[in-house]
């Protein structure tokens, strides 16, 4: 693949020097271990499971959370910037982080220190790679209506039902799952932290998708699989509350994620247009290019103030839910948006596989689908409107 050339620094507004240090680490991570191997590993379909071990080992999967349990305690603010570098030089591995981040949240915030004590160190250290189950064949964005059945059985719950979409489907060590617990509508949802190895859980073959393809997507079966009652993860019937609070926030892991990929596109398409020359000049001298340009690094610097907005109200313990909406909703659209403009900058040249830019495009657009539709998000920003 030809090289453009090597990705500028964005400029950050960090609050600490250790917070810059943390940065530069993930930077270096990124240029080094993850964005040498990306094309290959999406064009192969290989899942990136020694690439997380690394991550876990600089200690960059659990930097939101206590360092009581091995996590780095850092701010939303600084753990989302980081992410946003990750997903700039590997998009499947940068949305796996947000993933597990997302699948460590109900065991952090609804777990008892017993719960946490037993599972949450190897699960931030990354010995253990996590998976979030919510969604099902027939239960998408309507997380209430779903069907997986957990039925008590003594010091079990035997556990019945298809969840549908899940990532790292068939390599995750443990799955934050919903389920239903009783009849009670949402009322009767419940988290269990079910382990990977259980018997009667099994993995679907992985997705076709057009992109994200290094990163294993699938159904997950269970089948009569005995899940201890000490996995259960707050109280029964609490589980649609933890699934909601979950997704506020990783919600802005996937905007920051998108961010990095609009970045990323945004960083090859000036260094092109800087050295591909017509009529005896660089391309980026054509005002019709420069505001091209221009446009997509508005896009880019405004989603990026949209997440970090968001975070800096999570981390002062403020509302911030519907601001998450807002920042996934901008972010995925801007993603959208500036790889595909990214790709109008190479011509030809951004149709073929020689390019990132034409991956870039193809790992675009899930993410204005998964964790809520952006048309969801609308429905989120305007329910939250009608409490002011």
């Amino acid at each position: 693949m030809p090289a453009t050339s090597a990705r500028p620094t964005v400029q950050r507004l960090l609050p600490d020097t250790e917070s810059e240090d943390l940065l530069a680490l993930a930077r270096e991570i990124a240029r080094d271990e993850l964005a040498p191997l990306a094309a290959e590993y999406e064009e192969k379909e290989i899942f990136p499971r020694e690439q997380f071990r690394v991550l876990g080992r600089a200690g960059l999967l659990g930097l939101p959370y206590s360092q009581r349990w091995g996590g780095g305690e850092v701010p939303y603010e600084v753990y989302l910037q980081v992410l946003e570098e990750i997903a700039a030089a590997w998009m499947s591995v940068g949305v796996g982080l947000s993933v597990h981040t997302m699948s460590c949240y109900a065991l952090a915030e609804y777990g008892t220190d017993e719960q946490r004590d037993r599972w949450l160190p190897a699960m931030l250290e990354g010995e253990l790679l996590g998976a979030y189950a919510l969604s099902e064949p027939h239960a998408g964005s309507d997380a209430a209506a779903l069907t997986t059945r957990a039925r008590r059985d003594g010091d079990c719950y035997v556990v019945n039902g298809v969840k549908a979409w899940t990532t790292h489907g068939g390599h995750a060590d443990y799955y934050t799952t919903m389920v239903r617990t009783s009849d009670d509508g949402g009322r009767g949802i419940s988290c269990l932290l079910v382990d990977g190895a259980t018997p009667g859980l099994s993995a679907a073959p992985p997705e076709r998708k057009m992109g994200l393809t290094g990163s294993a997507t699938t159904q997950m079966i269970f089948e009569d699989a005995r899940v201890d009652a000490d996995r259960l993860i707050g109280a029964e019937g609490q589980g649609l509350k933890i699934a909601l609070s979950s997704l506020a926030s990783g919600r802005l892991g996937i905007a920051a994620c998108s961010v990095g990929l609009a970045q990323a596109a945004l960083d090859e398409a000036v260094a092109y247009a800087k050295q591909r020359t017509q009529f005896g000049k660089p391309i980026i001298d054509f005002q019709g290019l420069e505001f091209l340009l221009a446009d997509m690094a508005a896009a880019v610097d405004s989603a990026r103030a949209m997440y970090l907005d968001a975070a800096r109200r999570r981390d002062r313990g403020w509302a911030f839910t519907r601001q998450s909406s807002v920042a996934k909703l901008v972010a995925t659209d801007a993603a959208m948006k500036v790889t595909t403009d990214a790709v109008q900058v190479f011509g030809g040249a951004g149709y073929t596989r020689d390019f990132p830019v034409e991956r870039y495009l193809r790992e675009a657009k899930v993410p204005q689908i998964f964790e809520g539709t952006n048309q969801i998000q609308r429905m989120v920003i305007a329910r939250e409107l009608r409490k002011l």
